[in-house]
Formats: structure tokens, sequence, C-alpha cells
């Protein structure tokens, strides 16, 4: 039906073609398959080496290029997967998938506009008192008798407020412009990650099914366990890590408020968005004690002692107890993984250095161990 009409002048071609009009018949209409290759052969052997070579370098270039996307889809499945074990709990309880779904969704996102909502406009007061009350802290700053003169002699911090003041009151178009795009990008990428989130979240069951199809039969069913209990110490970590930062937020606040520590819920904030990161508490009481030398001596090294305390009292009270025995990482392994994944990925990497810490470590205990200690 091609090519007509053929004759003998196509050479070995029409030879070829009836030897194929001999091979086709009712039962193979394209005709039985023919000898495997010879896998051993220099041809193929160096042809499989040269296609495997090039598929990896194109397969590094392609990943480089689409990184920043592929974070994007990676943090959504992170969130994803913290959300699920909710979502499972819900329909396990007899609510239907997508009601279960849009309940945890519903709850997230008004969980997030409420709290903006209540610290927006006291966030924007504050850092309003803050903008007026530089003068009065750089006029210190000439006190050299004074304990925020003393720091200013040592390492020129009104200087530096002077630059950064000074650099950051040029305005121009192409900076407004480029501030705009930031910003913009931003939004974006909030947004595509909350989109993602959601439609994760939703197909979740298809998801789950076609990565356990690419295991072998014989393998699945301890893949599906392992598996499970991965997605499990993901949502154990989310939930725990996003409650202890709540309550380091409002242990601030309240901290702030009985010692008249100035921009209390300013600072409240602060501290619980450090506290999302390994360690993130300790940053915060530093920036809090750094406030409180502006009331007292002795009112900054209460702050110092009752960050302290609540250091401990988060790594051995609050964290076994909210987040169990799910997410085991000594605190080592916290350490490393912290560092290499803020070093890969800078915030997202520290993000979530500790459940990825905490799932490899699951995944060398149950299948590289005992192959090492069978070997």
């Amino acid at each position: 039906m091609v090519g007509q009409p053929h004759s003998d002048d196509e050479g070995p071609i029409a030879d070829a073609e009836q030897r194929a009009e001999r091979l086709r018949s009712h039962e193979h209409q394209f005709g039985q398959r023919g000898e495997r290759f010879d896998r051993r052969s220099p041809f193929v052997v160096g042809l499989t080496a040269s296609a495997g070579v090039a598929v990896t370098y194109g397969a590094v270039r392609v990943l480089g290029a689409m990184s920043s996307v592929l974070v994007l889809i990676g943090v959504a499945m992170f969130f994803a997967l913290g959300l699920e074990t909710a979502v499972s709990w819900l329909v396990n309880r007899k609510v239907p998938r997508w009601a279960a779904v849009a309940v945890v969704v519903t709850l997230v996102f008004a969980l997030i506009a409420g709290t903006l909502a209540a610290t927006i406009p006291p966030l924007v007061q504050e850092a309003r008192q803050l903008a007026e009350q530089l003068p009065h802290y750089l006029q210190h700053a000439h006190d050299r008798s004074s304990l925020i003169g003393r720091i200013d002699e040592r390492v020129h911090l009104q200087q530096r407020i002077t630059e950064l003041a000074n650099g950051s009151g040029r305005f121009t178009v192409a900076g407004i412009v480029h501030t705009g795009s930031q910003v913009f990008g931003v939004v974006s990428h909030v947004g595509i990650v909350a989109m993602l989130t959601v439609y994760f979240l939703a197909d979740m069951r298809r998801i789950r099914t076609g990565f356990y199809r690419l295991m072998p039969n014989s393998r699945r069913p301890r893949a599906i366990l392992i598996g499970d209990a991965v997605v499990a110490k993901f949502g154990a970590y989310l939930f725990g890590n996003v409650l202890t930062s709540i309550i380091a937020g409002f242990a601030t606040f309240v901290w702030c408020l009985l010692l008249d520590v100035p921009y209390a819920v300013l600072l409240g904030v602060v501290v619980a968005i450090l506290d999302l990161f390994p360690y993130g508490s300790t940053v915060g009481g530093f920036i809090v004690t750094a406030v409180a030398l502006s009331v007292s001596i002795p009112v900054a090294i209460a702050t110092v002692a009752f960050y302290m305390g609540f250091r401990l009292g988060e790594d051995y009270l609050l964290t076994p107890k909210i987040i169990g025995r799910a997410v085991r990482v000594p605190a080592g392994v916290t350490v490393v993984a912290v560092l290499l994944g803020a070093a890969w990925l800078g915030v997202v990497g520290a993000l979530v250095a500790i459940p990825l810490a905490a799932a490899l470590q699951l995944l060398a205990r149950e299948l590289l161990f005992p192959i090492l200690d069978d070997a």
C-alpha cells in the first residue's frame, strides 16, 4: 500500500518484500520475531555504552535546566505527603476521600488566612514604631558610656546601619521593576506550590498505586510497608514542626508582654517562622535578646536564660511528645542533614532535611544493612 508500483530495480528491498510476503500469516500479521541480537558482540556493547553515556548526560542537562521547577514540585509533594496522613485519618473514619481532602485543605487555608489577618495589623504598627524609634537608637550609639555605644565602638554598628539605609534609599525605576518582579515571582511560586499540593493530595491514591506498580510483584508487599512508613514520617514531622513553631512563637509573645519587651507580636512571628527550621528558636532567641537590651541588661540576661530553658524543653519534652518515635534522627545526623540540605537547596533543603534523613535511615536499616550483614 506504500510506494507502488514495486519493481525488481529496487534491488535488495524487492527481495526483502518477497520474503516479507511469505512471513505474513493470519496469526502473525507482521511476521514472527527474528533471532535476538548477540548482546556480547563488540558493536552492541559499544553502542549500548555510548547510548548510556549520552542518555545520562542528556538527563543531567535536562534536570539542571528544570531544577527550579523540580524544586517547586518537590516542595508541593512534601506538603502533600505531610497532609496525606490527616486525609487518610478522616477516610478511615468513613469520610469520602474527596470530602476529606476538601476538609483538610479548607482548614489549612483558613488557619493561614486567620493567622495573617490576626498578625498583619499589629505587625505593621510595630514595624512603624520600630522605624520611628530607630533614630533614638542611633543617638544612643553616640553615647560611649551606654551599652549600645560600646557595641558600636567595637563593631561600627551605626556605620553599617547608615550604609544599609542609604543603599536602600536609592529608588530607581530599574530597582522598582526588579523588586516588583521578585515579589511577583515569590507570589507565583507560592500559588504554584499550593495548587500542586492540592492536586497531589487529591490524586494521592493514583500516585501511590503508580509508584508501587514500578516494584516487582515479589517485592511489592514489603515495598508498600516501607513506603507507607516513610510517608507517615513526613506527616508526623510536618504536623509536629508546625505545632512546635506555634508554641515557640506564642511563648515569645507572652514572655515579651510580661517583661515589657517591645514588638512582642513581631518577635513572636519571627521566632515562629525561624523555629520551622532546625535550631531556629536559638537564632530567634538571639534576636529577642538583642531587642531586650533596649529595656535593661537584667531583662536581656533573663531572656537568654528563658531561651536556653525553652531549647531544652523543646528538645526533650515537646519534640518527643508531639512528633514521637515517628521521626527519630540522632542529633549529629540532624546537624549534618541540615547543613547538606541548606547547601544543596537553601531554605527548602534545610526544611526537608530531617524527614529525608529519617526516610534514608529507615531504608538503610531495612534494605542496606541486611544485605551487608549477609555478605
